[in-house]
């Protein structure tokens, strides 16, 4: 009888310790920071070309924060935060019949946030090196521009020229690929997204690069 009891408690105490193991071999939580360039949408279309897509776009550049809580080793819910920023001058020509050329000049500042929430899809088992991903989110993006320093000569209408913000529904849709370098920090070393963005002047065609660490 003792030994029947001892080979039953022998095989729970075994039990729970692949349960244990098999609850732990994944991270449960994980945490992003990196830098994120975004190709945002000018609204200019040049052609189909992949040089007219770049053409089409203005380089902004900025930060990106994620978290995630991982419900299972592939399945997890993600909460995303990206700020990205841009200072273009602008300088054009108005015909002025009948004299010289009249020229306007001014200055703008650019910011665009994202505020998404979502799921990513990612092995995250600890022992595995190389994890790509894939992740959908939706939430809001807001954008505003700042005006400045405004040259504007006399009989030109500039008016139109003041700050604007505005904020609308945005999504990301994309992924990359993680590699491990410890038991607790992953290097990003690429991700890829569309970022849609929906203002009321219209839909930005965004697409947002990134490359970071990750911390689990």
């Amino acid at each position: 009888m003792k030994r029947l009891i001892f080979a039953i408690c022998l095989v729970t105490l075994s039990s729970l310790f692949a349960f244990a193991q098999t609850k732990s071999d994944y991270n449960k939580f994980e945490v992003y920071g990196g830098y994120s360039n975004g190709q945002i949408d000018t609204g200019i279309d040049t052609g189909n070309s992949f040089r007219s897509f770049f053409d089409d776009r203005r380089p902004f550049n900025g930060f990106e924060a994620s978290g995630v809580y991982n419900i299972s080793r592939y399945f997890g819910i993600k909460g995303d935060v990206s700020g990205t920023y841009n200072n273009t001058n602008f300088s054009f020509v108005v015909p002025n019949p009948g004299g010289p050329a009249n020229v306007v000049q001014f200055d703008t500042k650019n910011s665009l946030y994202n505020f998404l929430g979502g799921v990513q899809i990612k092995d995250n088992a600890s022992d595995a090196r190389f994890k790509p991903f894939a992740h959908a989110m939706i939430g809001a993006g807001h954008g505003t521009t700042k005006v400045g320093s405004v040259t504007c000569p006399a009989g030109v209408d500039c008016s139109s020229l003041v700050d604007n913000s505005e904020t609308g529904f945005a999504g990301a849709f994309g992924g990359g690929l993680d590699i491990k370098l410890t038991k607790h920090v992953d290097f990003r070393a690429f991700q890829v997204d569309y970022n849609p963005i929906k203002f009321d002047s219209g839909t930005q065609h965004n697409v947002r690069l990134g490359i970071g660490f990750v911390f689990k």
